[in-house]
């Protein structure tokens, strides 16, 4: 698989914000569930090409505390991702790249700047080019979702309940909860690191619950997305060949 797209994690083990005698390491032995053969498997996209982007940033505490939980983290880099259909078939280095971890990922996160009270056009550019079907490969079904947004005024929930909106189109299964950090540029230190704040505590609550969320489904997601129109479906073309055969 390619990995030229992927940001090298600042810190990864440095949770200087993280009071450690109140965390759960692997949140999932809450549940019996061990990790199986493999750690969770987590995507996380960010929605901003600026040199110090807060979604960035963000997304980085986020992999730094998945790494904490035991998961396996990989951030995509957006930055030379073409527009959709700006080039014939897809056929660009970044748009296979993305689609080749998102079909490595059992679980995603996406945070996204708020923008004219919108996700931006770079968050929904690497959405749209996750297709919902590749032949018979599905990049998103069936994976987990954590949404997350970072603002330069006050509190909103716009891009998350956008980010929702997407999650479930792309069948994928959202989790309950969710993050969103106001002012962000007053939450991160010179050194781009997250303060201690009830906006970082909240972060910790989400990839919590998306370890637990992923641990817990990852071993029925081909019962939970079996679909009577996709058996259908497959079963007409089955029909089709053999009458053309």
């Amino acid at each position: 698989m390619n990995h030229h797209r992927l940001r090298e994690l600042p810190d990864p083990d440095h949770l200087p914000a993280l009071d450690l005698s109140q965390v759960r390491e692997r949140p999932a032995a809450d549940l019996g569930l061990g990790y199986g053969d493999h750690a969770p498997r987590i995507l996380l996209l960010y929605g901003s090409l600026r040199e110090r982007a807060f979604s960035r940033l963000a997304v980085e505490e986020a992999a730094r505390l998945l790494r904490h939980f035991g998961a396996e983290t990989r951030i995509f880099d957006p930055s030379d991702l073409p527009l959709p259909d700006q080039v014939k078939h897809d056929d660009h280095p970044a748009v296979r790249e993305l689609r080749e971890h998102s079909l490595w990922s059992e679980g995603q996160v996406w945070c996204s700047p708020e923008r004219h009270g919108q996700i931006t056009g770079v968050m929904k550019a690497q959405i749209d080019h996750l297709p919902l079907s590749m032949g018979a490969v599905r990049p998103t079904q069936g994976r987990t979702l954590a949404v997350m947004q970072v603002s330069g005024g006050s509190q909103s929930f716009n891009a998350v309940n956008t980010l929702r909106l997407l999650g479930r189109w792309m069948r994928m299964f959202t989790i309950p909860n969710q993050s969103s950090v106001a002012k962000a540029w007053q939450e991160f230190g010179a050194d781009n690191r997250m303060r201690p704040s009830s906006y970082y505590d909240r972060i910790v609550d989400v990839m919590e619950e998306l370890v637990r969320i992923t641990v817990l489904m990852r071993p029925h997601v081909a019962a939970l997305t079996d679909r009577y129109s996709e058996r259908r479906e497959a079963a007409a073309k089955k029909t089709a060949a053999a009458a053309s055969s």
